[in-house]
């Protein structure tokens, strides 16, 4: 057997209660000046960390928007000048992160994430900006959170349809990160119980948003299912993710949940071991199927259509991904492209 894996330089701090260690990892990088990022909606949560921050915080900026315009890029940039910032606290979902990320991509800033949904970008090198409708990605180390703070109980809040949804975006990097090009039996390992622990747990955290066990066997697969994604090379199911964030603007984590089971029937026949892996994980002979009828049960959308898409979309879509299309476990054609989209527009695979 021979691979190659290579471990990201980041550090993880997991638990109940450990954002009050916030403190001591503003300390442990040096910071004495961090700019807080949030949503506007996670305005209260910000100004408690701007408290445990204490004379370490030096201004709150709470514009992050979701696929990270360009423009708001370099307003947060402009924010961090103008405070002095020599580093910054990501607050919130993949939105917030993906914003700190945009500062540390031309300033160097150094970055701490605090998820508070399943999006798992704290876990990556990866950045993406949104520009005159098209969304630019890249892998760039100086993006990489130097550390990670896991609390589940800032899940506690998160309304059950953002934590499904944010759930199958995590499933999403495990599911690609299977049949990645420069996959390996670490990544495999880590993908496998990633989708085992959060697939099990959505269902209670439905069921019961407050029930803690269930948030953090969440939030742990999560953060599994983003550490393959940093280590891994993104696929077609990403690749159209992104066309339809970034030139649609539909909603990124519903997004993923539409398309995974439509590019997981038509990827996983050309990628055995993955498929193997994931039934596995799923206790399932029939994994679209049961992605399909998973997030349909939890009260996802079940189609494209429902997210404002058209057949005559299709077009721009199919242009955008065989223009520098991503690697694939099968060869993706045009007219494979459109059989797959079709096919998610109709939700043909929700029971």
């Amino acid at each position: 057997m021979t691979f190659t894996y290579e471990s990201l330089p980041m550090r993880v701090v997991f638990g109940t209660g450990s954002l009050r260690q916030l403190p001591e990892e503003t300390e442990r990088l040096g910071l004495r000046r961090v700019l807080v990022l949030a949503a506007p909606g996670r305005r209260a949560l910000a100004e408690q960390a701007a408290t445990l921050l204490g004379e370490v915080y030096a201004g709150l900026f709470t514009e992050a928007r979701t696929h990270v315009p360009a423009d708001l890029a370099e307003a947060a940039r402009a924010a961090a000048r103008e405070v002095g910032a020599d580093g910054c606290l990501a607050l919130g979902g993949g939105s917030t992160i993906g914003l700190g990320k945009a500062i540390a991509l031309t300033t160097g800033l150094p970055v701490i994430s605090v998820p508070t949904t399943y999006a798992g970008s704290e876990m990556t090198p990866v950045w993406g900006l949104t520009d005159n409708g098209r969304k630019r990605t890249g892998r760039d180390r100086a993006v990489l959170p130097r550390s990670v703070i896991y609390d589940p109980e800032l899940t506690l809040r998160l309304p059950v349809d953002t934590s499904v949804t944010s759930g199958f975006n995590a499933l999403a990097h495990a599911v690609e990160a299977l049949y990645a090009p420069d996959a390996s039996p670490i990544v495999s390992l880590m993908a496998e119980e990633g989708v085992r622990s959060l697939a099990a747990a959505l269902p209670v955290v439905a069921a019961d948003p407050s029930g803690m066990k269930a948030r953090t066997d969440a939030l742990r697969g999560a953060w599994l299912c983003g550490a393959c994604l940093g280590a891994t090379t993104m696929s077609l199911h990403h690749k159209l993710c992104h066309i339809l964030g970034g030139t649609f603007d539909l909603p990124h984590a519903a997004v993923h949940t539409v398309m995974l089971p439509y590019v997981a029937a038509f990827n996983l026949p050309a990628a055995p071991p993955a498929e193997q892996a994931l039934r596995r994980a799923l206790a399932t002979d029939d994994v679209p199927g049961h992605l399909a009828r998973a997030s349909a049960e939890l009260g996802a959308l079940r189609s494209l259509a429902e997210l404002g898409l058209t057949e005559r979309d299709f077009d721009e879509i199919v242009a955008h991904a065989q223009n520098r299309p991503y690697a694939n476990p099968r060869p993706v054609t045009e007219q494979a492209l459109r059989s797959l989209l079709t096919e998610a527009l109709k939700g043909t695979l929700s029971p």
